[in-house]
């Protein structure tokens, strides 16, 4: 039984055993209750370890569009669980803290977006899956980093398009597609912060390595990578690449991967203004811990909840998204 304190908390605050093997009894919970673990690259690298299925928003929408699984447990922010409620409406979705949340997502309240698309009438809306269920359900389709290019290369040149919440993403889109899309004025705490001159002074330490930065990141950032791509296309670079030394602009979290990919080589993350920090953390994929997995799992909470309106409306700019990825190859 959910007690009203977890509630209040936004996860299950279960004291646990400390002689349990939390590893073990995870995976039994899941083969006993069909349950799939999803995490993003950003989360622990004890989470990634555990789970089924480990990728960017795209692959993890991809994979939860096709599960057959009775459970979903996100390990990720909320509008990842959301995602993958929209698309799988008859399965139950699970997210281990509710306080996970999104500082890209809540950069762009669906209201005020809503009130922005109606003064640009017009105008396709593109929107990052960085977002709401409800900001999505006023939208035309959705993009995430590993597809935004090409999907806004897939519209006419002349097609007037809104692009948000991301400005960072969008410029970079901008730029790199000759498009001029009205952007929303939204962006990522951690991908704002990345120090400009720390990775110059990374780079003059480390002359051979290549620096690989998430589209997320401000433009200055970018001017100095050797590659800009979503955390599954700098993983994939990483691995194919002779190189022995990266310097990675975006959440560290994905280093954990890189690592296991690629144990012989070097990836360093690259460091925020925040001189009392070495690399840059998304405090709210950091809410999602071996505990609360299992307590998420054992009482099946907490659980996402998508309003039937805004999510008959939503899944078609996701399923519209898919349908060009997959036209596309991607």
């Amino acid at each position: 039984m959910v007690k009203k304190e977890w509630i209040d908390k936004g996860f299950v605050d279960e004291p646990i055993a400390k002689e349990l093997d939390l590893k073990s009894e995870i995976r039994e919970l899941c083969r006993k209750k069909n349950a799939v673990i999803m995490a993003h690259y950003y989360t622990e690298g004890i989470i990634q370890d555990l789970a089924d299925f480990v990728g960017d928003s795209l692959a993890l929408a991809q994979k939860a569009a096709k599960t057959e699984a009775d459970i979903i447990v996100m390990c990720g922010v909320h509008f990842m669980g959301e995602t993958n409620k929209i698309l799988c409406p008859g399965k139950k979705v699970l997210v281990p803290d509710l306080n996970a949340t999104c500082s890209l997502a809540e950069s762009c309240p669906a209201d005020e977006f809503s009130r922005f698309v109606s003064a640009h009438p017009g105008h396709t809306v593109i929107s990052y899956v960085n977002t709401t269920a409800a900001t999505k359900a006023v939208t035309d389709v959705v993009v995430t980093s590993s597809n935004a290019r090409q999907i806004v290369e897939s519209f006419p040149s002349d097609e007037k398009i809104i692009f948000g919440p991301d400005r960072n993403l969008g410029n970079y889109i901008n730029s790199v597609t000759g498009r001029n899309m009205l952007l929303w004025d939204g962006a990522c705490h951690v991908h704002e912060k990345f120090s400009v001159e720390k990775i110059l002074e990374l780079k003059e330490s480390h002359p051979e390595a290549k620096v690989l930065a998430h589209p997320e990141c401000k433009g200055a950032v970018l001017k100095l990578a050797d590659v800009v791509g979503s955390t599954a296309a700098l993983l994939k670079y990483a691995i194919r690449h002779e190189g022995k030394e990266f310097i990675v602009a975006t959440e560290s979290g994905i280093l954990h991967e890189m690592q296991k990919a690629c144990p012989e080589k070097t990836f360093i993350p690259a460091p925020p203004d925040d001189s009392t920090c070495a690399c840059n953390e998304c405090n709210y994929m950091r809410l999602i811990t071996l505990e609360k997995l299992y307590n998420t799992l054992k009482y099946e909470w907490p659980e996402i909840v998508v309003d039937a309106e805004v999510a008959e409306k939503a899944v078609k700019p996701i399923h519209r998204m898919l349908e060009i990825s997959e036209k596309l190859g991607l």
